[in-house]
């Protein structure tokens, strides 16, 4: 499907992809006075580009598909931008600035974005090749997952992340509202799901033994089997090329009428490699996100600067401020990587984290948890500066606790009141700071203020 524009100048900029990332340059593109004459942009999946975050509610039946649409056709031709879905770029061709698609459709650029993003990561394991195995990344995955809810069976989704959670969750819900429609001639059977995490517990990247534990407990009893230490070492087969059998590192075997494989990404850097692009992990960028070829720009997980790869949308909409900057002709103070904190939900459970989520010897740890309401937080500050935090489920105060963190700041003087929130922190903050400048405290100190509480809040 084609949308066409007024792409006759020779200030012809194409984006390859047109997902996310993709789609929150446009936006910044159009609004900038100096935007680029022409733009092309080029999406494989057969739609415009849609709220990726939003799959899990879509699968639970929470959402419907319009529902996830950024913007429908009509508004890319209304703004000069031609859109060209359900087609792949197959090669760039850097000597004469020209890229060739699956159609044997030949464009020609002056700046070219590569913004392919990623692909789900695939464990290399005997099997995995069967049918009823599936990945959770797009809208045909969602569509197939649905089905699978509404068969019934065994489901196994393999990856105790944000995102294998979000499946599981989603088909257990899905399956639930297929239970209870009105019967039909052939009944819905009901879904078991299992998650299995390679890890000791869940989201291990975001969440500590303790909140993770919260989670599983939480999660278990809507129903889902959560299985830790569980490393897969291969999909058996029914004898017909169907997944059967999971089987597991340590002998144990789970039925399994279908496998969602949500264990990670693979940046989509192909077509950077086809073009002799400078490739690493991913298309390797400068601070302005421009590739090893000065006209070709790489933006989101296909894309790595210095060390870094990307999967969470903050650091990538940090990205998308850069770029669009320099392709409006502008010159920007360049990208840098930023602490980022993470503000989930997950299955209807708001967590919120960010810096370590081990505790070190030298860490002075804050706990407070509320058995009935389910709340959970864990603070680690090192000579008095916050440097890491876990929230479960009450998380309001948790940008807070990142601005404190962000900041620097000295919480000696607020240390027995933080897990609480700002309110009385900030009080004695001020109480703090008003007793330093007055006359008094030149000559006189008081004991209690200069030995802090040491005991772990209760």
């Amino acid at each position: 499907m084609e949308t066409a524009s007024r792409c006759a100048s020779i200030d012809h900029l194409i984006i390859i992809g047109n997902g996310m990332a993709s789609h929150r340059l446009i936006e910044a593109l159009v609004r900038h006075p100096q935007r680029p004459t022409c733009i092309t942009v080029i999406g494989e999946e057969p739609v415009p580009a849609y709220n990726r975050i939003q799959l899990s509610p879509l699968l639970a039946g929470e959402l419907a598909t319009d529902a996830l649409t950024f913007r429908d056709p009509a508004w890319y031709a209304e703004q000069s931008i031609t859109l060209l879905i359900g087609e792949k770029v197959v090669m760039i061709d850097r000597d004469n600035c020209r890229i060739t698609t699956e159609s044997d459709r030949c464009l020609d650029f002056d700046r070219l974005v590569i913004a392919t993003g990623s692909r789900p990561a695939i464990p290399n394991v005997p099997g995995i090749e069967l049918a009823g195995v599936h990945s959770f990344r797009d809208l045909q995955d969602a569509t197939a997952l649905e089905a699978i809810a509404q068969r019934g069976g065994n489901a196994v989704v393999i990856g105790g992340g944000l995102l294998g959670l979000e499946a599981a969750e989603g088909l257990r819900k899905r399956s639930e509202q297929s239970l209870s429609q009105e019967p039909s001639q052939e009944p819905f059977q009901r879904l078991s799901v299992s998650v299995l995490q390679r890890s000791t517990r869940l989201m291990n990247r975001q969440l500590d033994e303790t909140a993770a534990q919260l989670l599983e407990n939480t999660l278990s009893k809507r129903g889902l089997h959560i299985e830790t230490n569980a490393s897969l070492a291969a999909l058996e087969d029914n004898g017909h090329g169907h997944i059967k059998t999971v089987m597991l590192n340590d002998g144990r075997r789970l039925p399994a009428d279908s496998v969602i494989v949500a264990a990670g990404i693979t940046p989509n850097v192909e077509l950077g490699q086809q073009a002799g692009l400078r490739c690493e992990r991913a298309i390797v960028v400068d601070a302005h996100l421009t590739t090893s070829d000065p006209h070709i720009a790489a933006l989101g997980e296909c894309c790595q600067f210095e060390q870094h790869t990307y999967g969470l949308v903050e650091p990538i909409w940090r990205q998308v401020d850069v770029l669009a900057a320099v392709l409006c002709g502008e010159t920007p103070d360049g990208y840098q990587e930023a602490p980022t904190a993470t503000k989930l939900k997950v299955s209807g459970i708001a967590l919120f984290a960010f810096g370590p989520t081990e505790a070190e010897p030298e860490h002075d740890v804050l706990r407070y948890q509320d058995p009935e309401s389910g709340d959970y937080r864990r603070l680690l500050l090192r000579d008095g500066q916050l440097e890491g935090a876990v929230l479960y489920g009450d998380t309001r105060h948790g940008p807070w606790y990142f601005e404190q963190a962000l900041a620097s700041a000295d919480l000696t003087a607020c240390r027995q009141a933080l897990l609480f929130g700002p309110a009385d922190a900030e009080v004695l903050q001020t109480e703090h700071a008003d007793n330093a400048n007055s006359p008094a405290s030149s000559s006189t100190s008081s004991p209690s203020s200069s030995h802090p509480p040491t005991s772990e809040a209760a």
